[in-house]
C-alpha cells in the first residue's frame, strides 16, 4: 500500500516535455476572466475603517468607480468625510458615514451591526485606520500611547474581523493595511512599526484559517504616502522632505495604492491570499 499519497485534484497524467495544452485534464483557462469594464464590485458592500482621508478615500473612491457600495468609519473628521461621501455619491454608489473611535471594542462590534443594519450583508473587510506619533527613544513612550497605537491600529483591525465573521461567506475577503516599517522597522517609530508587523502575522495566520472557508485575506504594505497623517504627525522640515529618501525619490500618492486593494477586492486576485503588496517607491524589503 502506497503511503503519503496526497490528495488528488485531478487525474494522472503525464507527457513529453513540453506537453501540449490540448491533452491537459482538465483544460488550463487561460482566456481573461469576464468582466464589465468599470464594474468590478458590483453589487459588493465594502466597509473600510479610516476611510474619510489619505489611503482609504483613495481606496473608496475607486472602489465605487467599480460598482461598490460604501461604509465609511471615522474618528471625528466630519469635514473630510462628509466630502468623500459626496465624491462616492457622484459615482451612483452608496455611502453609509459611521463617526466612532474604533480603538474601543464596543464600537467595532457597533460599526459591524450598523453596517449590517444598512446594507443587510458585507462582502469586503479593508481594515485600514492608524494613528503614529514620533519618539526619539522608547522611554518616550508611554503606556498609554502605546495601548492607544495598538488600540488604534491592531486591535481594532481584530475586533472588526473578529464581529464581521458572521457575515462574511465564500467569496468574501479582508485586506489589511500594514507599512514598509513593519519589514524594515522605524526607529523613531517604534510602536507604530510594532503595530505594523502584527498585522503581518495576524494576514497571514487569518488567510490560513479561513481558507476553507473560502475567504481570502491579503494585505498592503505602503511606503511613505502623501496623506494627512504626515501633515499631522511631523515637524514642518520632515514634512517638507517626506519620501525623498526612497528609491523613486519622492512620497507615493493614495491613487497610487488604491489599485493594490482593487486588485486584492476583485476576482483578479482569486489565487491570492496571506500575501502582502508592496506600493512602496522601489524599496526591496524581502518579505
Amino acid at each position: 500500500m502506497e503511503k503519503n499519497l496526497k490528495k488528488r485534484v485531478r487525474p494522472l497524467q503525464t507527457q513529453e516535455r513540453p506537453g501540449k495544452e490540448s491533452k491537459l485534464k482538465p483544460t488550463s483557462e487561460t482566456a481573461p476572466k469576464k468582466y464589465n469594464k468599470g464594474g468590478k464590485l458590483v453589487n459588493k458592500i465594502c466597509l473600510i475603517s479610516g476611510g474619510d482621508s489619505g489611503i482609504g478615500k483613495a481606496v473608496a473612491l475607486l472602489f465605487a468607480q467599480e460598482g461598490a457600495n460604501l461604509v465609511i468609519s471615522y474618528l471625528s473628521e466630519d469635514q473630510d468625510a462628509h466630502q468623500t461621501q459626496s465624491e462616492i455619491e457622484a459615482y451612483g454608489s452608496e455611502c453609509l458615514l459611521i463617526r466612532s473611535d474604533i480603538s474601543q471594542e464596543k464600537n467595532c462590534e457597533e460599526v459591524i451591526s450598523k453596517t449590517i443594519n444598512h446594507y443587510n450583508k458585507l462582502d469586503i473587510l479593508i481594515n485600514n485606520a492608524a494613528l503614529h506619533w514620533e519618539a526619539d527613544s522608547i522611554e518616550e513612550i508611554s503606556t498609554d500611547q502605546l495601548l492607544k497605537t495598538f488600540n488604534t491600529n491592531f486591535f481594532s483591525y481584530f475586533w472588526l474581523t473578529k464581529y464581521a465573521m458572521p457575515y462574511l461567506k465564500k467569496g468574501s475577503c479582508i485586506i489589511n493595511t500594514t507599512s514598509v516599517t513593519a519589514y524594515r522597522g522605524s526607529p523613531k517609530l517604534i510602536d507604530y512599526a510594532s503595530t505594523k508587523g502584527a498585522i503581518v502575522s495576524f494576514t497571514r495566520s487569518l488567510a490560513n484559517n479561513l481558507v476553507k472557508k473560502g475567504i481570502r485575506v491579503n494585505a498592503v504594505a505602503p511606503g511613505p504616502i502623501w496623506t494627512p497623517l504626515i501633515a499631522s504627525s511631523f515637524d514642518e522640515d520632515k514634512v517638507s522632505e517626506f519620501g525623498s529618501d526612497s528609491p523613486m525619490q519622492r512620497a507615493g500618492m493614495p491613487n497610487e495604492v488604491a489599485p493594490c486593494f482593487l486588485f486584492l477586492a476583485s476576482d483578479d486576485s482569486s489565487y491570492f491570499t496571506g500575501q502582502v503588496l508592496h506600493p512602496n517607491g522601489g524599496e526591496i524589503i524581502n518579505g
